[in-house]
Parts: structure tokens; C-alpha cells; sequence
């Protein structure tokens, strides 16, 4: 795997001392310092406050500016390796249809008509966030459900998982999808006992959703590519950064890019406004493309730059379109889909394999998994490479075996445990006990597979907190807890899996991911320590400042003291 590498432009400033209670460095050299001075955006020194001091005035600043946080906890800034930001910023402008405002479909129907008589008439009506085990009817809506917020526009109910979601008749009529219409590869347009759309589609069915001119990507992936003017995509990128900043979050990686998210980077990027620092996976339909034109490793700069490609196996799990040949639990004449044929896709692995690619591949079933770790073990097998660093997003449910099989490859999952904490009962109920090892973090940490976590926002909000308390205590939001102790990590290794493996897992250890002297000066302030609180508080935890490059890039808004 070629690490990205990049440069720093001079800078000729004056030093800056910062002291905390406890810095967590995640450096194994010296896990635990109370001070760090910053120069130029980079750590210099690290230590006690007299050694860095001392290093202040070996570079002749004896007077050094301090920045004293007194009580506060420091942790490397948090890396969120799979994320998908405009779509996150474009949710924010959506319905929120989600469990807690909605727990019915008339509640839903009822906060879609809503929204429907504020937009001047013709706009699109979209919600998102439902999730159909949560509402008190057990199913999806349907499409006659929809047009009862309008006949004459379209209607997008998106579902939790991103991956599909229900519309009206008017949306399946504009793009000419009736019952005869065949599924798409990788997709499907959902039909009830007597053949008739139920207005239920799912992952490569969403294409019908971009319009002609739009992003269209095949049976590579779900398409929540939908396009709004250029200057309403910047607006939703610039409040997606500020709530990953709130989260302490300073570096993401976005796992499906397309031209549209691409050219939102390019815009922000001139404008100034890019302050995250952001790795782009491109979403694998552009693959040919992308290796002709010499796109065969990371480049970019420290803000801006490509990683890989990211391809997807199957569906979701919320969604119940993951790949269980033998149907769900809840639905057994449901199975999901792949969204390729085996041989095709082991031919695009080995494809990008050969070139020096890093590759992120969705998949969740076992039978998914099968076919992501068989081809990669073939891909490895043609050119070995001791470093690719391919990776499984979300991994939901791999076997023992193919546990043991990924440690073996050097295969990275990138993993989210805001998934179970949202709807691991849904898990259960789809596929009923074997839902219980969804995610097993601590059998990769006994095989000696790396932890990585991830939010996946828009699918759970970018609170790295939650997510490692949810790592370490797996109960759910309704208080269940998933699978026995095993299953389990610390909040230690929750955290490394936030921050220097999320690093490792960009290709991107070098300079972020941990405390060292040489990398980059991205942390985050917390008002108590993850590791020593009750595992059940951690998501509790105050977030007061986010600091990129030296810099306060969020400083949370604090309560005035009254006399």
C-alpha cells in the first residue's frame, strides 16, 4: 500500500506549550504526558511540562506562550475511516423520520405532509432515518402510503441503513418502472403477493432516483447520490464538518465518493473551508477510469486525498438486504443479494490488487464475507504485498474461521457499533441468535485483527464517545446487551480503534492517529477520562475542544457561571 505522503508549507511562528491533567498519546513510547509543545502545526515535544519547557528554550523561546486546560483530557484527534459527510449534511435538510419522532407510518405520513406544505410546490419531499422493526406496525410504508403527501412530486422515505427506502407512485411513474420492470442487478423494486410494487426499493433500484443527468453508478453500490444545486451541497458539507468537529472528530474517510462529492471537496478546498482533513475512497465504478488515468496509490495533501476505491458484496442488515441465501429469520422468502457474481468480483479486486490499490469492500453476511476474503486471499496469492491493508466495511458477521482467514491476509474491518447500538435487536429479529455476534470486536482483538471504528454518519451521528462505549459495553439503545463477555473490548483498545487504527487504516499512521513528536497536532479535549469512567458514562463524556493543526478548530459553547 503507498502511504500518502505530505508536506508542510514553511510556517514561521512561535511555539505553544499545552498542559492537561492527562494526555492519552496512543504512542507506545510514552502512552501518558501532561504537556505537548506545538510548533508550525506539529508536535515537537511531548512529555511533562518541564521537558517541553526545556525544548522551548533549546528553540529560543523561554517565554513560551502556554495554553493551560487545566482538568481537561487530551486523546489524539479521533479518526472516523468510513463516513459519508455530503450525505450526512444533505440528511440535516431532510425529514427527520426517525424513532424519536416518529414511531408510527400516519406519524411519518403525517410529518411528511408537513413538510410537503412548506416547499414551494414541485420540490421533492424527502424524509429519512425510519426503521421498520421500530414502528408499531412492524413493516415498511408503502408507495399509496406516500401519495398521500403528494401525487404530483416526488416522495423519498429513506431508511436507516442509507441503502433504499420507500417512494410514491409519482417517483416510480417518472422514471417507468412498472410491475414488469425487471430488478436491477444489485437492487430490487419491491412487490406484494400479487405482483404490484409496493413502492419499497432498494440499493442499485435507487439509480432511478438522480434523474437523467445525475450520478449513476450501476449495481456498484446504493445510489444516494442525489443532486442539489452546487451552493446547497457546499451549505450541507460546511454543517457536516461542524458536527464532526463537535464530535472531535479531525480526520474522515469518506467510503463513497462519486463525482458529486468530489467536486463539493474541490469547491470547499478553494474556498478555504476545508478544515477536516478528508480521504476519499472512490465508489468502484469509476475503477477503470481511475487506473488509466495513474490513480494507483494515495495522493493529495494533508487535507484532501484519495485512499482507494470502495466496492460493495452485498446490501444491509437494517435494510434486510444482505446476502442470506437461505432468507431471514423474519422474512424467509427474503435474501438479499450480492452485488456481484463471485468471479466478477474477485476479477475487480485482483484488478486494483495489481496495481497497488487499497480496496474497502461493504459486506455483512457470511456468505458475503466468503467471497470478499476468498478473493482478496487470491488477489494476494497473484502479487503478494505484505502491506495492502484491504479492508471489510462493517465485517457483521464473519465466522470464527474467516476471523482467523482476515488475520492471516492483513485484512483491516472497519467496524461501527452505533449499528447494534441503534437496532441490534433488528439484528437478532432479522436473523434471529447468530445476530448476537454482530460485530464481534472481541474475537478480532483474540485473533489479532485490528479494531477499527467508524460511525458511518449519516447511519449513526459522529460521536466517536458513544461508539466506544457501545465497544465496550455492546447494550443497545433500548438497554439490551448483544452476545456474552468475548464479544467485548476494553475502552482502551475501543479508543486505539478510533484513533491510530483509524489512522493505519487510511494509510495515514505517519502523521495522525496518535501523540508523537514529528506528527501532526490534531486532538481532542474531553472533559473526563474514557478510560477511567464507568464504560456506561463514557458516551457522556463533553467534547470541549477540537484542535487541528495546532489550532481550535471547535470550541464548545460553555454555560456562564451565575454570582
Amino acid at each position: 500500500m503507498r502511504k500518502l505522503q505530505t508536506f508542510d508549507a514553511p510556517i514561521d511562528d512561535a511555539p505553544l506549550l499545552v498542559l492537561a491533567e492527562t494526555i492519552h498519546t496512543l504512542d507506545e513510547a510514552r502512552p501518558s504526558a501532561q504537556a505537548m509543545l506545538l510548533l508550525s502545526g506539529r508536535i515537537v515535544a511531548v512529555g511533562d511540562e518541564a521537558e517541553c519547557r526545556a525544548e522551548a528554550v533549546r528553540r529560543g523561546h523561554p517565554d513560551v506562550a502556554t495554553r493551560d486546560l487545566g482538568d481537561a483530557v487530551v486523546v489524539p484527534g479521533f479518526v472516523d475511516p468510513h463516513a459519508h459527510p455530503l450525505m450526512y449534511g444533505q440528511m440535516m435538510s431532510w425529514v427527520d423520520c426517525g424513532p424519536d419522532r416518529a414511531g408510527s407510518i400516519p406519524e411519518i405520513v403525517a410529518l411528511l405532509q408537513a413538510a410537503a406544505a412548506a416547499l414551494p410546490a414541485g420540490l421533492p419531499v424527502r424524509g429519512y432515518g425510519y426503521e421498520h422493526r421500530n414502528l408499531v406496525e412492524g413493516r415498511h410504508p408503502t408507495r399509496r402510503e406516500l401519495d398521500q403527501v403528494a401525487e404530483d412530486r416526488e416522495v423519498y422515505l429513506m431508511n436507516a441503513s442509507g441503502h433504499g427506502g420507500v417512494v410514491n407512485t409519482f417517483t416510480l411513474q417518472e422514471a417507468g418502472v412498472t410491475r414488469e420492470t425487471p430488478n436491477p442487478a444489485g437492487g430490487e423494486f419491491f412487490r406484494d403477493a400479487d405482483g404490484e410494487l409496493t413502492g419499497e426499493l432498494s440499493d442499485a433500484a435507487c439509480n432511478i432516483l438522480t434523474g437523467v443527468h445525475g450520478v449513476k453508478v450501476g449495481h456498484h453500490g446504493p445510489n444516494f447520490h442525489l443532486g442539489d444545486a452546487p451552493e446547497e451541497h457546499l451549505r450541507q458539507l460546511r454543517a457536516a464538518q461542524r458536527r464532526f468537529l463537535e464530535g472531535g472528530v479531525t480526520t474522515i474517510g469518506d467510503a463513497q465518493v462519486s463525482r458529486r462529492e468530489f467536486d463539493m471537496y474541490l469547491r470547499l478546498a478553494e474556498d478555504g473551508d476545508l478544515t477536516l482533513r478528508v480521504s476519499m475512497y472512490f465508489l468502484s465504478h469509476l475503477l477503470e477510469e481511475g487506473i488509466e488515468i495513474g490513480m494507483h496509490g494515495a495522493f493529495g495533501n494533508a487535507h484532501l486525498s484519495f485512499a482507494g476505491f470502495k466496492f460493495y458484496a452485498d446490501g444491509t442488515l437494517g435494510g434486510w438486504t444482505a446476502y442470506f441465501p437461505d432468507g431471514y429469520v423474519g422474512d424467509p422468502c427474503r435474501t438479499g443479494q450480492l452485488y456481484h457474481e463471485p468471479a466478477a468480483y474477485a476479477a475487480l479486486i485482483s484488478r486494483a490488487h495489481a496495481v497497488g490499490l487499497q480496496t474497502a469492500t461493504h459486506a455483512q453476511s457470511p456468505t458475503a464475507l466468503e467471497m470478499v476474503i476468498g478473493a482478496i486471499e487470491a488477489a494476494q496469492a497473484e502479487r503478494p504485498d505484505a502491506d495492502a491493508r484491504h479492508r471489510i466495511e462493517h465485517c457483521g458477521l464473519p465466522t470464527p474461521a474467516q476471523v482467523e482467514r482476515m488475520a492471516a491476509a492483513g485484512i483491516m474491518p472497519v467496524n461501527q457499533p452505533q449499528h447494534y447500538y441503534n437496532w441490534g435487536e433488528g439484528v437478532t429479529a432479522a436473523i434471529g441468535t447468530p445476530g448476537e455476534r454482530f460485530n464481534p470486536l472481541g474475537e478480532f482483538v483474540s485473533a489479532g485483527v485490528p479494531v477499527t471504528l467508524s460511525s458511518d454518519a449519516p447511519v449513526a451521528e459522529p460521536r466517536p464517545l458513544e461508539a466506544i462505549q457501545v465497544a465496550v459495553t455492546r447494550v443497545t439503545r433500548l438497554g439490551h446487551r448483544l452476545g456474552d463477555d468475548s464479544l467485548r473490548i476494553t475502552a482502551a483498545q475501543a479508543l486505539a480503534g478510533h484513533t491510530i487504527n483509524g489512522a493505519r487504516a487510511l494509510g495515514r499512521e505517519d502523521e495522525l492517529g496518535s501523540l508523537a513528536v514529528g506528527k501532526r497536532a490534531d486532538f481532542a479535549v474531553l472533559s473526563d477520562d474514557p478510560l477511567r469512567v464507568a464504560p456506561e458514562t463514557i458516551a457522556a463524556i463533553e467534547v470541549r475542544e477540537t484542535w487541528i493543526d495546532g489550532a481550535a478548530q471547535h470550541v464548545a459553547a460553555r454555560e456562564a457561571v451565575s454570582a
